[in-house]
C-alpha cells in the first residue's frame, strides 16, 4: 500500500507562491507516474499537473501552464508543487495522487493512491 500525506497549504496573498509537498510512503514508489489535482468550493475535483517518474516529463493544465511547476525529489520520494504568481481562484483543496505506470494521465479515475489533501486559500 502507499500512503500519501500533503503539507505546504495555506492562506497566501493574490501574486505570492507557494509550494506544496507531496510526501509518499509504503511501497517503493520511484517508477510510479504521479499528479496533483484541486477541487474548488462547489466545484468538481479538477486536474492541475502530472509528473512522469521515468522522463521527468511533465503536463499541465492551461489555467496553470506558465505558472506552477511540478517536480520530485531524486528518490522519487516527495512530489513538489511549486505555484507562482496565485490567484483568487486557485483557492482550493490541492490532492496528491499517484498511479502504478510511469505516467498517469490527467483523468482522476487512473489514479491508485490518493492523499487526503490540503487546503491553499489565495486573498485578493
Amino acid at each position: 500500500q502507499v500512503q500519501l500525506v500533503e503539507s505546504g497549504g495555506r492562506l497566501v496573498q493574490a501574486g505570492g507562491s507557494l509550494r506544496l509537498s507531496c510526501a509518499a510512503s509504503g511501497r517503493t514508489i520511484s517508477n510510479y507516474g504521479m499528479g496533483w489535482f484541486r477541487r474548488a468550493p462547489g466545484k468538481e475535483r479538477e486536474f492541475v499537473a502530472s509528473y512522469n517518474s521515468i522522463t521527468t516529463g511533465a503536463y499541465y493544465t492551461e489555467p496553470v501552464r506558465g505558472r506552477f511547476t511540478i517536480s520530485a525529489n531524486n528518490a522519487k520520494t516527495t512530489l513538489y508543487l511549486q505555484m507562482t504568481t496565485l490567484k483568487p481562484e486557485d483557492t482550493a483543496v490541492y490532492y496528491c495522487a499517484a498511479c502504478r505506470k510511469s505516467w498517469c494521465g490527467q483523468r482522476s479515475l487512473d489514479y491508485d493512491y490518493w492523499g487526503q489533501g490540503t487546503q491553499v486559500t489565495v486573498s485578493s
